[in-house]
């Protein structure tokens, strides 16, 4: 049987980086739907919500999804706000890929986010709370519920290296 994992997750819950030692580690090419999206685009996801808007880059988002859910043999990494649309839910419930939610304390995130220098040129604040610790919880608390409607596992990274998580989601398969 042919699949890919795709990883869910907050920003900062370590998708990518966890996505590229699991790709590795599997002899599988790694891909990241937010990268797939700025090459698109030709611009930052900061630069798309500035000049084009949420909702131009969330159709973005759909169409890169879509096509990133055909692959076969890929770690596939999705933006933090992927599974919030309905029609994005139905084509990740309806693919055979194994699922996995790479769940993290908000404390945890805000220090990773605010700790990863490429943060403020290429991620937007998501609401009118500015990208700190009360914006987080607030939107994980909508996030979450649709983050476990899809997925097929859920792993808790908060006290995990990159290392140890793939280790964990290796002996999910």
């Amino acid at each position: 049987m042919y699949m890919s994992i795709v990883l869910l997750g907050y920003r900062g819950s370590g998708k990518t980086t966890i996505g590229r030692k699991l790709a590795d580690r599997l002899w599988w090419k790694f891909v990241d739907t937010d990268d797939l999206i700025v090459q698109k685009a030709g611009k930052s996801i900061k630069d798309i919500f500035e000049q084009n808007g949420e909702p131009y880059f969330r159709d973005l988002e759909t169409a890169i999804l879509e096509e990133s859910l055909k692959l076969e043999d890929h770690v596939i990494s999705l933006g933090g706000g992927a599974a919030q649309r309905e029609e994005n839910r139905q084509a990740l419930l309806g693919c055979a890929h194994k699922r996995v939610y790479l769940r993290c304390d908000p404390q945890v995130l805000h220090r990773r986010i605010h700790t990863d220098p490429t943060t403020a040129a290429n991620r937007p604040n998501l609401t009118a709370l500015g990208g700190g610790l009360e914006e987080i919880r607030h939107l994980l608390e909508q996030r979450e519920p649709n983050y476990r409607a899809v997925a097929t596992a859920e792993l808790d990274v908060t006290n995990l290296t990159p290392e140890e998580a793939t280790v964990y989601i290796v002996r999910l398969l």
